[in-house]
């Protein structure tokens, strides 16, 4: 009886350890395809500081430089293509928009890395700014034992990661919700213009270690003494951007309630014409054909954030709404 008792209280706790979405294309998964129509637009400047390539031994040196090299900082401008500059231990990248990002409806943005596998995750904080001066962070939380060191090559389970960038691989994106982020202030959570990201140090050891929201010790891939060290930052995607004007006539052609949804969704057009859903993965949901009014059951659908495309005299109207 002793035995299955200490079997059970130990498989509930690696339940409870592992509380976060799974890797890119598994059931579950927050992971947004590079490719996704949720997308509205992507960071257009940057300014990067890096880091060394270790920073617990700085005199090391790899291609010719203590510092990652690897990559240009225009290399994360634009849509997301597996291109990507190094940041290096502890290294920083400010990203700004020509359109402010707004908090709204579910996810806001996502953060690409070029990760080769779902597993050898390099991680960094996110923070964002609505002044570029003042920046605020996400909540982080890494589960991730700290009792060994993650080698070079190591893995992480990505179930153990939240609000980290680069839990997905490359050109699937880690996305945030701005209104995850205590009010303050000093930040217009309805018009942030920049978003910081910064290079998790994966060392357990104190001197070096990067501490999450909870207090852990963030242990990811160390050392990594290599010109592409740390994080390698590949795009910012914006999926809510700030509405700077309004189209009416848009929003009488196409309009559907509630928002957001649990069972049944209204669409409602002025004219009859075809539209689709797609969800974040860029996947065709639902589809109807020369209607100008439909409900549809989406009880069964899985959570999370959807895009209602019609097409109208040849032009595509577009609306998100989130089921919950």
């Amino acid at each position: 009886m002793r035995k299955l008792t200490l079997i059970v209280l130990f498989t509930n706790a690696v339940l409870l350890a592992q509380s976060y979405p799974p890797a890119a294309n598994e059931t579950g998964t927050s992971a947004i395809a590079a490719d996704s129509p949720v997308f509205t637009s992507w960071a257009t400047g940057i300014e990067v500081t890096r880091g060394f390539i270790d920073v617990s031994n700085t005199s090391a040196e790899d291609n010719g430089s203590n510092y990652a090299s690897f990559g240009n900082p225009e290399d994360a401008l634009g849509p997301a293509t597996n291109s990507a500059v190094s940041l290096g231990d502890a290294g920083e990248a400010i990203l700004s928009f020509n359109v402010p990002i707004s908090d709204g409806p579910g996810f806001d943005f996502a953060v690409f890395e070029n990760s080769f596998s779902d597993t050898f995750l390099e991680l960094a904080f996110v923070e964002v700014s609505s002044d570029g001066i003042n920046y605020f962070r996400f909540p982080s939380h890494s589960q991730t034992q700290t009792d060994t060191q993650i080698d070079g090559f190591g893995n992480v389970d990505p179930t153990y990661i939240n609000n980290l960038a680069g839990k997905y691989r490359a050109l699937f994106g880690t996305p945030f919700d701005i209104s995850e982020i205590q009010e303050n202030s000093l930040l217009d959570k309805n018009s942030i213009t920049h978003i910081k990201i910064i290079d998790v140090v994966g060392s357990i050891d104190p001197m070096y270690a990067s501490i999450d929201s909870f207090g852990n010790a963030i242990n990811d891939p160390f050392n990594t003494p290599f010109f592409s060290g740390g994080f390698d930052l590949d795009a910012v995607g914006v999926i809510n951007e700030q509405v700077l004007d309004i189209d009416d006539k848009e929003i009488s052609i196409l309009s559907m309630y509630p928002n957001p949804v649990s069972d049944i969704l209204n669409i409602h057009t002025t004219n009859a014409m075809d539209f689709q859903i797609y969800d974040v993965q860029g996947h065709v949901v639902f589809s109807a054909f020369n209607k100008a009014t439909e409900t549809i059951d989406v009880s069964a659908f899985a959570k999370g954030m959807y895009i209602l495309t019609a097409n109208y005299k040849g032009v595509t109207l577009q609306q998100k709404f989130i089921k919950e």
